[in-house]
């Protein structure tokens, strides 16, 4: 599908995309709201939601725990519409900037899934560091729009 990884000169200096899919064929892709510039998500790719993303102009990631391609927002409503794509120096990172209007990245219902800060400083005990939600209000009630479906994630 996409170029032969060839030499270190034409990975680095070329002109054309040879990304590199790690061992499970998957390539890591940071996901930044192209408005506001906030980190929304991070997820994987493989060859074939890659190759998605870049033809519809819609963000499609690899699903590690359901092994399967994910339309992001199909079932949300929610679809990340692709504005940039850029891919780092050796080729085996993917950052990507979409718009989602006043949507949501995040399947707990939050805009990002990065809503969450932890505080920094001296660790007295890791097990119970507490963190601080950024967002307070989610854009929408996962039980009602993912109902009968399963958690999109495993523990």
């Amino acid at each position: 599908m996409f170029k032969k990884r060839e030499n270190v000169k034409e990975i680095e200096e070329g002109k054309l995309l040879s990304p590199k899919f790690d061992n499970d064929g998957l390539i890591p892709v940071v996901t930044t709201c192209n408005n506001t510039k906030e980190i929304l998500m991070h997820g994987y790719m493989n060859v074939e939601s890659f190759r998605l993303t870049i033809e519809t102009k819609e963000a499609h990631y690899w699903s590690r725990s359901r092994n399967q391609i994910w339309h992001k927002g199909k079932t949300s409503g929610f679809t990340q519409k692709v504005k940039e794509i850029r891919i780092d120096d050796d080729q085996d990172s993917v950052w990507m900037s979409v718009d989602i209007g006043d949507g949501a990245s995040c399947h707990v219902g939050y805009r990002s899934c990065f809503y969450r800060s932890i505080p920094l400083g001296k660790i007295d005990n890791g097990r119970n560091i507490e963190m601080k939600f950024e967002e307070k209000e989610k854009k929408f009630d996962p039980e009602e729009v993912y109902k009968g479906q399963p958690n999109p994630t495993k523990i």
